[in-house]
């Protein structure tokens, strides 16, 4: 857990930290494995989790959810020697 953005999954390239958040618990990729292009990593969601004692976030009738989430949804980041960027323009090239 990554605190409000739930189940997180880190892939670092030379000196760039790419971030999914709010996502699936069972990852498809480990810790140390490479990342081919096209290469399914992780899935999306689920809103609720199982009870875990770590986790603050409910909704509003107590229901333990992925982070602090209202439903199934993915955050992207990507950072650059640390700065996040605007990872839209990279879907244009």
């Amino acid at each position: 857990m990554n605190g409000a953005n739930g189940y997180t999954l880190k892939i670092e390239h030379e000196n760039i930290l790419f971030s999914y958040s709010h996502i699936s618990p069972n990852f498809v990729v480990e810790l140390g494995d490479y990342i081919n292009k096209g290469e399914v990593i992780a899935h999306v969601g689920p809103r609720y989790l199982d009870e875990d004692q770590k986790n603050p976030y409910k909704d509003p009738i107590g229901h333990p959810t992925n982070g602090s989430t209202t439903g199934t949804h993915l955050h992207l980041g990507i950072k650059i020697d640390g700065k996040a960027i605007d990872p839209i323009p990279l879907f244009h090239e």
